[in-house]
C-alpha cells in the first residue's frame, strides 16, 4: 500500500521535473484565456531604446560615484568586466530570443522549456526579487532627483519636507517616502493605456538622456585632470570585482528586450538585434561617463546621491549639473518604466502556464496589455518604495540576474544537445544528454569554488586547480557532445561561450555580499513551499495557454 507521503512526494517531482514541450511549426499563434493577445508594434530602434532606456540610468546617475569610493578609478574596468560577462550573456540570449520569438518569458520560458518546471520557477522567483528591489529603488532614486529639480523654484527650495522625495527614516529599516509610489503609480497607468504609448514616451525620454550622457561626456573631458587616475586601482584588484557584482544589475537592460518577443514586429531578426546593440552601446556610455567622472574630481570625494551633478558643480559648471539632473530624471523614468513593464510580461506568463493565478494572464480585449499584472507589479513597487529603507535592500541586488544569466547560457547547450537527440531513444543518448548538464554543473561549481578562493586570499594553487576542473568540463562539453545550429540567430563558440558566462557569472556571485548569499537560499526554500503547495497543482505546460514553437518562418508583421 502506498502510503501518502510516498505518494505526494511522487506527484511533486513528476510535476517538478516535467518541461514545457518544444514543437515544429511554421506559424506561431498565441492564446489567451481572454481571447487577446498582446500586439506586435515595437520595430528594431525601439527595441534598442528599450533596452537602453532600462540600462541607462542609476548606473550613470548614482552606481558610478557608490562604486568609485572603494575601487577607484578602477570603476572603469568595473563596467568593462561587468560589461564583457554581460556581452556574453547576451549573445545566449539572443540566440534564445530567436529561437522562441513569439511568447513572453524570456530566461523563465527558455528554463522551462530546457530543464523542468520547478527550475524555471526559481529563476523567476530570484529575477523577479531583484526587479521589485530595483524598482523601488530606483523609484526612489527619481523622487530625489525630482524634488532637487523642484527646489531649484526659488519658493519651494528648503521648504519641500524630506519625507515627500527625499525619504525619512524612522527606525532604520523603516523609510517614508510619498512621492515614489505617486511617480510609480503614474508609469504603471501609462504602462496599462498600452504598449505604443509607453513606448514612445520610453523613446522620448531615452534619446534625451542618451544626448545628455553624451554631452557630459564630451565637456567633462576638457576637465580632466589625468593625475586623478593615479593609481588606477587603489584598494587592489579585489575591491574592481566586487565593484564589477554591483554595477552587473546596471546592463540588465537586454533581458528587456527578450521579454518583448511577443509585442516586437520582426521578433526573429530584430531581437537579437536589439540585445546585442542596446548592451553595446550601453558599455560604451558607461566607460565614458566612469573615466570622465573620475578624471574630473579624486575619487575619494565624489558624492555617493548625485556624484556627476556635483562633480560638475565642483568645477563651476552649474549649468551642466542642472543639465544632468534633467538627465537622471529621464533616465530614472525610462529605467523604471522598461523595469515594470518586464515584470509585468514575466507574470503573464507564469499566470498563462499556470504557476500564478490566472488573473496574471489576462490581457485588456482593447488595450492588449497586462493590465492586473501592471497593476500588481505597481503596488509591490510602491509598498517597497513608500516604506523601506531599499539602500539596504540594494545589497541583496544581482543575485537573481546572475543566476538567471548562469541559467540561459546552459539553456543554449542543452537545448542545442536536445536538438540533436530528441528523434533518438537509445540510453546512450540520455546519458549523454545527462553528461552535459553534469559539466555545465561542474563549471559553475569551479566558478563558485575560484571566486571564493579569491575573495578569501586562499592559496593560488587552489584557484588554478578550480580554473583547470572548469577548462576540462568544458573540453568534455566541446570534445564529447554533438550540437546543432539552430534557425535564426546562433551563439558563436558553443560551447565555449556558454560555458564562459557560466563561470564568470557565478565567479561574480561569489564576491557579492553574504547578505545575497542568505537571500538566495531563503528565497529557495519560500519558492519550493510556493510551488509545493500552489504550482505543482495548477501548472500544465502541455495544454497552457501559449503554444512554444521552434520559429522557422519570418514572423508576420501586424500593426
Amino acid at each position: 500500500m502506498t502510503s501518502p507521503h510516498s505518494s505526494w512526494s511522487s506527484r511533486f517531482w513528476s510535476s517538478a521535473l516535467r518541461s514545457k514541450p518544444l514543437t515544429r511549426e511554421s506559424e506561431t499563434t498565441v492564446r489567451t484565456s481572454s481571447g487577446e493577445g498582446l500586439v506586435r508594434r515595437l520595430g528594431l530602434f525601439e527595441l534598442i531604446l528599450l533596452g537602453i532606456g532600462a540600462s541607462i540610468g542609476a548606473g550613470i546617475f548614482v552606481v558610478t560615484g557608490t562604486v568609485a569610493r572603494d575601487a577607484g578609478p578602477g570603476v572603469t574596468i568595473s563596467f568593462i568586466v561587468a560589461g564583457a560577462s554581460c556581452v556574453l550573456n547576451a549573445l545566449c540570449y539572443a540566440e534564445l530570443a530567436s529561437r522562441f520569438p513569439a511568447v513572453v518569458g524570456g530566461a523563465y520560458l527558455y528554463t522551462y522549456t530546457a530543464f523542468n518546471e520547478l527550475t524555471a520557477f526559481l529563476v523567476f522567483a530570484q529575477l523577479m526579487l531583484d526587479y521589485h528591489i530595483g524598482a523601488a529603488s530606483i523609484a526612489r532614486s527619481l523622487a530625489s532627483y525630482v524634488v532637487t529639480l523642484l527646489e531649484l523654484i526659488p519658493f519651494l527650495k528648503d521648504n519641500i519636507p524630506s519625507w515627500v522625495g527625499h525619504g525619512e527614516e524612522i527606525f532604520g529599516a523603516l523609510s517614508i517616502n510619498i512621492l515614489a509610489p505617486i511617480l510609480l503609480a503614474l508609469l504603471t497607468f501609462i504602462l496599462c493605456w498600452g504598449v505604443g504609448e509607453s513606448s514612445i514616451l520610453n523613446s522620448f525620454m531615452t534619446v534625451t538622456k542618451v544626448l545628455i550622457v553624451l554631452l557630459v561626456i564630451v565637456i567633462g573631458a576638457f576637465e580632466v585632470d589625468v593625475s586623478n587616475w593615479t593609481p588606477f586601482t587603489p584598494n587592489g584588484v579585489k575591491s574592481v570585482l566586487t565593484g564589477a557584482t554591483v554595477v552587473f544589475f546596471a546592463y540588465v537592460g537586454f533581458d528587456a528586450v527578450a521579454n518583448s518577443a511577443e509585442e516586437s514586429k520582426r521578433p526573429q531578426r530584430d531581437l537579437p538585434l536589439g540585445i546585442i546593440g542596446s548592451l553595446l552601446i550601453c558599455v560604451v556610455l558607461y566607460i565614458g561617463v566612469c573615466l570622465v567622472i573620475t578624471g574630473m574630481v579624486p575619487y575619494q570625494y565624489l558624492g555617493e546621491d548625485a556624484p556627476l551633478s556635483e562633480a560638475f558643480t565642483s568645477k563651476g559648471l552649474k549649468f551642466v549639473s542642472v543639465l544632468i539632473s534633467f538627465g537622471a530624471v529621464a533616465g530614472l523614468t525610462t529605467t523604471l518604466l522598461v523595469g515594470l513593464y518586464v515584470q509585468s510580461r514575466l507574470y503573464l506568463g507564469l499566470g498563462r502556464d499556470g504557476l500564478l493565478p490566472a488573473i496574471f494572464a489576462k490581457v485588456h480585449a482593447t488595450r492588449h496589455t497586462p493590465i492586473h499584472s501592471q497593476v500588481w507589479v505597481g503596488i509591490i513597487a510602491s509598498i517597497l518604495a513608500g516604506l523601506l529603507n531599499v539602500h539596504v535592500l540594494s545589497h541583496i541586488l544581482s543575485v537573481g540576474s546572475l543566476i538567471g544569466y548562469s541559467v540561459v547560457s546552459a539553456c543554449v547547450v542543452t537545448l542545442r544537445l536536445k536538438d540533436k537527440t530528441s528523434s533518438q531513444v537509445s540510453t546512450t543518448c540520455v546519458s549523454k544528454w545527462a553528461e552535459g548538464v553534469i559539466c555545465l554543473l561542474a563549471i559553475a561549481c569551479s566558478g563558485f569554488a575560484a571566486g571564493l578562493f579569491f575573495r578569501f586570499g586562499a592559496s593560488f594553487v587552489l584557484l588554478i586547480v578550480a580554473i583547470v576542473i572548469a577548462i576540462f568540463s568544458g573540453a568534455a562539453l566541446y570534445l564529447r557532445q554533438a550540437y546543432t545550429d539552430p534557425p535564426g540567430f546562433s551563439c558563436p563558440g558553443v560551447p565555449i561561450i556558454p560555458s564562459l558566462s557560466i563561470f564568470i557569472n557565478i565567479f561574480l556571485f561569489a564576491q557579492l555580499h553574504y547578505e545575497a548569499w542568505v537571500r538566495f537560499v531563503v528565497l529557495i526554500f519560500v519558492t519550493v513551499g510556493v510551488y509545493a503547495f500552489y504550482g505543482q497543482y495548477h501548472a500544465d505546460p502541455v495544454s497552457s495557454n501559449v503554444s512554444i514553437v521552434y520559429h522557422r518562418a519570418p514572423a508576420v508583421e501586424t500593426t
